[in-house]
């Protein structure tokens, strides 16, 4: 008879191990995510796999209603510039878009925008209301440039040298702090090289 009290025993700790395995799996990946996000990285570092390529070939038609160019790639050679993707319906798009306008009082440089999926009279409205910023506009209804851009999300300012490659890339909106200690000085080092 103790053989049989015996068995039921050792045939629940075999079921209990297996319930337990998945809480402490989910336990070890939790404390990674946690360790990754106190890590204190800069969210707005994202690497990106185009830094130091030229970049895309982008020919976007202009943003209609706007007397702007639109953004094409050749273009883009022989002058440091800036390219922000937005839209109208980005609320983060909105909040830099200060920071933007302020940028673009430096003439040394110019600033083109990529318009993300965006209704144009939408668009027209938010440069209306807050300014415009930029020297050219594209727009990319369908989002297709954005992917060849390796857009994440927006809004992402793409820095571009003399050359036409991509040299720095922020991811998320600007702030005066990021323009004054981040943008500013990578715009300082593309002036400052020969195309």
């Amino acid at each position: 008879m103790t053989d049989q009290t015996q068995q039921p025993t050792s045939a629940r700790r075999g079921p209990r191990l297996i319930v337990l395995l998945p809480l402490l799996v989910f336990t070890a990946l939790a404390g990674v995510f946690l360790m990754q996000l106190l890590s204190g990285r800069d969210i707005a570092a994202v690497p990106s796999a185009l830094i130091g390529q030229a970049a895309p070939v982008t020919s976007l038609p202009p943003l209609e209603g706007m007397q702007l160019p639109g953004l094409e790639s050749r273009d883009l050679a022989g002058k440091v510039t800036l390219v922000n993707v937005w839209a109208s319906w980005c609320a983060p798009c909105r909040e830099e878009h200060p920071v933007l306008l302020a940028l673009s009082q430096d003439k040394r440089f110019s600033i083109a925008g990529l318009n993300y999926k965006d209704k144009p009279e939408n668009a027209r409205r938010f440069l209306g209301d807050l300014g415009n910023p930029f020297s050219a506009i594209g727009v990319d209804q369908n989002g297709r440039t954005a992917i060849d851009w390796g857009v994440y999300g927006v809004p992402e300012t793409f820095l571009i040298g003399k050359d036409g490659k991509i040299l720095f890339k922020h991811v998320g909106p600007l702030s005066p702090q990021a323009a004054a200690t981040t943008i500013m000085p990578e715009i300082e080092k593309a002036l400052a090289a020969s195309p």
